[in-house]
């Protein structure tokens, strides 16, 4: 999996959870938060932790922001400092910028200003956030340890009407060193299936194994990612 710069700003525990959760995953990951001590109690569990107001444009260009690939906005309840610091991150041409809402109605300001991705997370959807974003490929991803999930995965349109066989599902577990569960096709689920079992438009593979593995079948040069 290709190592990724990602800056992370709001350090509450949806913060600590995405850049934790993709400094895991061998991602280099710079967290800021204006309070000093979430930044020391993060030390050490990611890449490098800092203490600035991400509101202040000097201080992000100061630490080279416009250089990182990925940025998430994980501001709680500060509406007008996650769209602030969601406006910066824009305007210095960040390639993609993520962004907690905690309304209808920041969400909606947020994509306004285009925002690549508005997210209204739950106590724990950090770690999905984490894998939603360098997993592209992915429907679902639901975490079972720090290092193994479960994920669902669309077929390709290029893969519709092959058998498992002939496209490289059937051996998955050789291939990649992951398992494939079954098929979901529609309200159906095929469990185990047989690898002349041929794939539908509507059908979502469940396959299960550690997450480096899962982003190698996933990845743009993989059977299981349309190109």
């Amino acid at each position: 999996m290709k190592i990724t710069q990602v800056v992370v700003i709001g350090l509450g525990r949806f913060g600590t959870t995405v850049a934790t959760t993709l400094y895991q995953m061998g991602h280099d990951v710079l967290a800021i938060d204006v309070d000093p001590i979430k930044v020391q109690e993060l030390a050490g569990q990611v890449t490098y932790a800092v203490a600035a107001d991400a509101t202040d444009e000097d201080a992000l260009r100061e630490l080279g922001i416009e250089k990182f690939e990925y940025a998430v906005v994980a501001i709680g309840s500060n509406t007008e400092a996650s769209i602030m610091v969601s406006v910066l991150l824009k305007s210095l041409e960040i390639n993609t910028v993520v962004a907690r809402s905690v309304s209808e109605l920041q969400g909606e300001t947020l994509r306004r200003i285009n925002v690549d991705k508005v997210v209204y997370p739950e106590s724990d959807m950090g770690t999905q956030l984490a894998h939603d974003l360098f997993l592209p490929g992915i429907e679902q991803y639901m975490e079972l340890t720090s290092t193994y999930g479960i994920s669902k995965i669309k077929v390709p349109p290029r893969l519709i009407n092959q058998s498992l066989k002939n496209s490289g599902f059937g051996n998955l577990r050789d291939r990649y060193g992951v398992t494939l569960i079954a098929i979901q096709r529609g309200e159906d689920i095929i469990i185990n299936p047989d690898e002349n079992q041929n794939l539908n438009s509507n059908d979502t593979l469940i396959i299960a194994g550690p997450d480096e593995k899962i982003s190698d079948v996933v990845r743009p040069t993989s059977i299981n990612t349309d190109q």
